[in-house]
């Protein structure tokens, strides 16, 4: 009897909490996740680093096609909704924070990645790691001369991004990760410092063992959680800007102290320890893990019972020698490989009574890439019976700012740095605006470069698009810190990667042969797996459109708990069951699919009106006309589509985070009349488009 009124108070403390957005500091609850079915016990979030669903090359089947364990296990019991896309910069960190927490780049800061320039007054640019610590400021990534004490995680009111875990841990639940970017520690020896103490005995360790001990793995406990103990090395879970306080909560960093916790160290799925790629010391593997390893570290942080994980597993299509291309043995060896450890992970779960029953898991990957090399031999290899090689393949690196020199010559270019990339921001020393005239000349010269392709023999166009920061606020590049907003952005050619350094003939690098960053359909498009209870069983689909900002609140819909800010991203309810829906959603289902659909259309980067004004910003960009006309007509345009993209989306996505997160019933009339406002902005505007 004492121990369930225990219960009962233990439960209605964590209700209040839940409901006030404070925190209680009471003794251990088991995770209380509210799903509509009741069944969600775990949840299991995995992101690829460029795995890809659909083909590189239309004969070779595609990762996941190598994959059957995970395909099969997705497209049996759930679904793969293949229409996702990514947001701009394209890029692993970027991507990484947008599927973690659903708001776009401008907020949550890191728009560029996967470093990201900051001006530093009088005329130096810095380029901080896009890879920190969640509550990292700019200039502990990047020390003076750096001086922008803003958090590197930045909300539009210049506060610190919302942390992911928070309403697990306020659920009861523990959340673990494994090498999943800013929610473990990122670097030594700044982090390790800034959490343990610059004269702790951590801090104090060589570089080899701090990467190996407390770099790459964390649990973030719930309070009172078993795990979260001093003796196993527990420390503050410090989150001084979280809506609503996050005091007693406590975490371990690191594998020293998550093998401690566990009484023994990690193993992949073969039983082999985790060991540290650079040093071989026992600990974390580093940011390249494979899967093996990872999924080894997901089963057994399930299994010793923390039921929420966030887990990153790197790319196939490469290795510590080099880059492979669409077939090439080594690449069939991994996925290969990959498929045995989704076999065996799925296995495993099974067997702990962890599975699709009880379970949410989710598959996406960061970004998708583009192949850069020549064909493959022989011609109609598919890899997988036929072997491909390749005798060219790699990136053209090329100097860009040698290029623009020669473009100049005689005459000397503005100073400018750039973004290494195949989309290159630009930065003109001393912050021009971008009205300033040697930046508009700059715009043209880039806009106009040419290349000699050594493997096709072609001569390239470089530059595919253009955009200045009207159109980067369109494209959701413009944070809260205005030192972060480059000058101008370069879409490239996807085979080219672009430097301020090197030779200004374009040179293959066989190291690098998938490129990222830019906004070719290849890069753009992604896939997300769901699988649980609660998801319908629509196998492959693409007849939706979602992005990454998505990801999330399906997520925190699906399990029922809430975030404590509004998503840009919008619940999936295609892919979900109505009974996995509050019952306001349920009646407005029809109204809301198209509120959505044409939410993300206005909204998002690769969204119809996101990729229309590129187009627009494109041509005002590279214009030469007298007085500048027709660039700042067309700047104009963009700015008030923008201004009016912006008060339509608020309204819009206010009254889907209603529905889907208060069980507010929508206005109907009042939806309709948003979907009409939207579906004439984006007519003007494609008409605008089409005329150029």
């Amino acid at each position: 009897m004492h121990g369930r009124w225990l219960r009962v108070a233990l439960y209605s403390a964590l209700a209040f909490a839940l409901l006030t957005g404070t925190c209680v500091a009471t003794a251990y609850a088991e995770c209380q996740l509210n799903s509509a079915s009741g069944k969600i016990k775990h949840l299991v979030y995995v992101e690829f680093d460029n795995v890809h669903y659909t083909r590189d090359n239309p004969k070779v089947p595609s990762d996941m096609e190598q994959m059957p364990n995970l395909l099969n296990f997705i497209t049996k019991n759930g679904t793969m909704d293949t229409g996702d896309k990514t947001v701009l910069i394209s890029h692993t960190a970027n991507d990484i924070l947008t599927t973690e927490i659903g708001v776009y780049s401008d907020r949550h800061g890191i728009a560029v990645a996967n470093s990201f320039g900051v001006f530093v007054p009088p005329s130096d640019v810095a380029f901080p790691s896009s890879f920190f610590y969640w509550t990292d400021r700019v200039e502990d990534i990047n020390p003076p001369p750096t001086t922008d004490a803003l958090p590197a995680l930045l909300t539009e009111k210049q506060e610190n991004v919302p942390a992911p875990w928070v309403p697990f841990t306020r659920a009861g639940c523990d959340v673990g990760a494994f090498s999943t970017a800013n929610i473990v520690l990122e670097r030594s020896p700044f982090d390790v410092a800034k959490v343990f103490g610059a004269n702790s005995s951590q801090a104090l360790e060589k570089s080899d063992p701090q990467n190996a001990d407390f770099i790459g793995e964390a649990i973030h406990c719930a309070v009172g959680s078993p795990l979260c103990t001093p003796a196993n090395g527990a420390v503050s879970d410090l989150l001084p800007d979280e809506a609503g306080g996050y005091s007693g909560f406590k975490a371990l960093f690191g594998a020293k102290y998550v093998n401690k916790a566990f009484g023994a160290p990690i193993q992949d799925l073969d039983g082999n320890l985790l060991k540290n790629v650079d040093s071989g010391l026992v600990g974390f593997t580093g940011f390249d893990p494979l899967a093996t390893q990872t999924l080894g570290a997901v089963a057994t942080m399930l299994e010793k019972g923390v039921p929420i994980v966030f887990a990153y597993i790197s790319a196939a299509h490469e290795d510590a020698n080099g880059a492979f291309g669409p077939g090439q043995a080594a690449y069939v060896a991994k996925l290969k490989a990959y498929d045995k450890a989704f076999g065996q992970f799925f296995a495993r779960l099974k067997a702990d009574g962890i599975d699709q029953n009880n379970t949410l898991f989710v598959f996406t990957p960061d970004e998708g890439d583009h192949f850069a090399g020549g064909p493959p031999s022989p011609s109609g290899c598919d890899g997988v019976k036929t072997p491909c090689t390749y005798s060219q393949i790699g990136e053209l690196d090329v100097n860009l700012s040698g290029l623009v020199g020669n473009a100049y010559s005689p005459k000397t270019p503005p100073k400018f740095s750039i973004h290494f990339d195949a989309a290159p921001t630009v930065y003109v020393s001393g912050q021009s605006a971008p009205t300033d005239p040697s930046v508009r000349k700059l715009e043209r010269v880039i806009g106009q470069l040419t290349a000699m392709n050594p493997i096709t023999k072609a001569t390239d166009q470089l530059t595919a698009a253009l955009a200045d920061p009207v159109e980067e606020k369109m494209l959701h590049m413009v944070t809260a810190d205005p030192a972060r907003t480059p000058t101008f952005t370069m879409f490239g050619d996807p085979d080219y990667f672009f430097l301020s350094s090197g030779s200004t003939t374009p040179t293959e690098f066989p190291t690098e042969a998938w490129n990222h960053g830019d906004f070719q359909p290849e890069i753009a498009r992604t896939f997300i797996g769901i699988v649980g209870p609660g998801v319908r069983n629509l196998g492959i689909t693409n007849k939706f459109f979602s992005d990454h900002t998505d990801v999330r609140p399906t997520i925190i819909s699906l399990v029922g708990l809430k975030d404590d800010y509004i998503h840009d991203g919008r619940v999936l309810l295609e892919a979900l069951d109505s009974s996995a829906l509050p019952e306001s959603l349920g009646e407005d289902r029809k109204i809301l699919l198209l509120l959505g659909q044409v939410y993300k259309q206005i909204n998002a980067p690769f969204g119809q009106l996101g990729l229309n004004t590129l187009k627009i910003s494109t041509h005002a960009l590279e214009s030469d006309d007298p007085d500048d006309t027709t660039y700042t007509e067309l700047e104009a345009q963009i700015e008030d589509w923008t201004e009016r993209r912006d008060s339509l989306a608020a309204k819009m996505k206010a009254m889907l985070e209603k529905a889907e997160f208060d069980g507010r019933e929508i206005d109907k009339r009042r939806a309709a009349a948003l979907i009409l406002k939207a579906e004439a902005l984006l007519n003007e505007v494609a008409s605008v488009a089409g005329s150029l």
